[in-house]
């Protein structure tokens, strides 16, 4: 006869300290030792998507495209700013020729209708109205029991903006890409340190999560006793697992602690620096990059959507030789040196995210890696930023799940992106007859 001796963790197991609450990864020690339904059913691991966003469209001018592929099918040839993702070749699917919403105003429309695929409300006041947004509709779907059924972050805050900012359209389109319901935007979260204590500060009073910010206590600090705990309890390769994810919780704290340090040395140069977001945008897009990469790995959230940049974005790029604000840069008027600094912007982000995309195919998950049953959409809401337009958006999906090393090429100008939504709903086992203006789809990702 067989004893079993094994001890079954939850889930759903938090590491528990004053003020400070961080969810367990997925361990072998949370598999039922006799197999079975039960030891199926704690294995299955959660599909999740992700929605990159980045602004003011890409370099996509006549006889000068660095995105579209020039054939259609798979074995395509990889363009400039498609070429970080080449070595996922077998996971990279572009779609080209959907529509955007061109009749509303010209940077308003491209964040607004890139996951809700509706034409904004044009309104200066607090009456705003688009459309519920292809996130959300799958966070609904597919949340679980996570702690938050959708993450939305952002480099820039826009927030402070009031009234109009484009042609009789509210800032508030400017803020966020996500819309839980038509009339109610999803705020974006911009400070780190935020997004952290949100993630990991879920217990405790506020007063106990001040008191350990102010003397630079680490949350996994507070949690040593419950880690200790934990590391008894399980075999070596779950120990292992849990070391690596813990460290991956602690650089992340560290670095947020060394921004707040140079913030506060400069506060009299800038005083109007957030506590907690870094200096430089590439800090802040890793940064972001990891607080994500850890909500999939711990299952906290499943979906998230993040703004690389907004529409109108003031943002510099001296590190990569792009001094000028990125909504100058990109319009070019076609010269080839302007348009060249463009052009590295755009390499520039997808750098940034193929980083991430290769960070998740690192990460153990259960017997495979968080990017197996991960689906990323990565994009901006207009083609050729220099003219506005928004025809032939780009857009291109990258996941674990979905076949890849396909160019996929809509009729022309006949399609909306709520086609390519509609076909991303139906990998996610939700059927919708009609999303945003699309009354059907054309895009078969199976």
């Amino acid at each position: 006869m067989m004893i079993n001796t094994k001890k079954v963790l939850h889930r759903r197991s938090f590491l528990k300290g004053a003020g400070a609450s961080i969810a367990v990864p997925f361990l072998s020690a949370m598999v039922p030792a006799l197999g079975g339904s039960a030891a199926r059913a704690a294995t299955t691991r959660p599909l999740r998507a992700g929605f990159v966003y980045v602004p003011n469209g890409l370099v996509m001018s006549e006889g000068c495209n660095w995105w579209t592929p020039t054939t259609v099918g798979s074995g395509f040839e990889f363009t400039r700013t498609l070429k970080p993702l080449e070595h996922r070749r077998q996971n990279v699917t572009v779609v080209s020729n959907l529509m955007g919403v061109e009749k509303a105003g010209q940077h308003t429309g491209a964040c607004s209708a890139w996951l809700t695929d509706a034409e904004p409300r044009r309104t200066t006041g607090a009456d705003v109205r688009a459309g519920v947004s292809i996130d959300q509709v799958i966070a609904r779907n597919i949340q679980g029991d996570t702690v938050f059924p959708s993450m939305q972050l952002a480099i820039e805050d826009a927030s402070h903006l009031a009234g109009t900012c484009e042609d009789g359209f509210s800032c508030a389109y400017f803020n966020t890409i996500s819309w839980a319901t038509p009339t109610q935007p999803a705020p974006m979260q911009v400070n780190p340190r935020v997004v952290f204590e949100r993630l990991f500060g879920g217990t405790g009073t506020p007063e106990q999560r001040l008191v350990r910010m102010q003397t630079n206590r680490s949350i996994l600090d507070s949690v040593l006793e419950e880690t200790r705990r934990l590391a008894s309890d399980v075999d070596a390769s779950d120990r292992i697992r849990m070391e690596s994810y813990l460290e991956n919780i602690r650089e992340v704290e560290q670095r947020i602690q060394r921004a707040e340090a140079r913030n506060h040395e400069l506060a009299n140069i800038a005083p109007d620096s957030p506590i907690g977001v870094p200096p430089t945008f590439r800090e802040h897009v890793e940064m972001m990059f990891d607080l994500l990469h850890i909500s999939y790995q711990a299952d906290i959230s499943r979906v998230f959507g993040f703004m690389m940049a907004r529409e109108l974005s003031s943002i510099a790029y001296p590190e990569i030789g792009v001094r000028e604000p990125h909504h100058g840069v990109s319009h070019h008027g076609d010269k080839p040196d302007e348009r060249e600094k463009k052009g590295k912007i755009d390499e520039y982000h997808m750098q940034l995210f193929a980083n991430f995309v290769d960070k998740l195919a690192a990460t153990p998950d259960g017997d495979g890696t968080l990017f197996d049953n991960t689906l990323l959409m990565y994009g901006a809401g207009m083609s050729n930023g220099d003219r506005h337009s928004k025809i032939r958006l780009p857009v291109a999906l990258v996941s674990g799940f979905v076949r890849g090393d396909r160019h996929i090429e809509v009729p022309d100008k006949t399609r909306t992106i709520g086609d390519l939504h509609i076909a991303i709903a139906r990998q996610f086992g939700i059927e919708m007859d009609s999303f945003g203006r699309a009354q059907s789809t054309t895009i078969d990702l199976s």
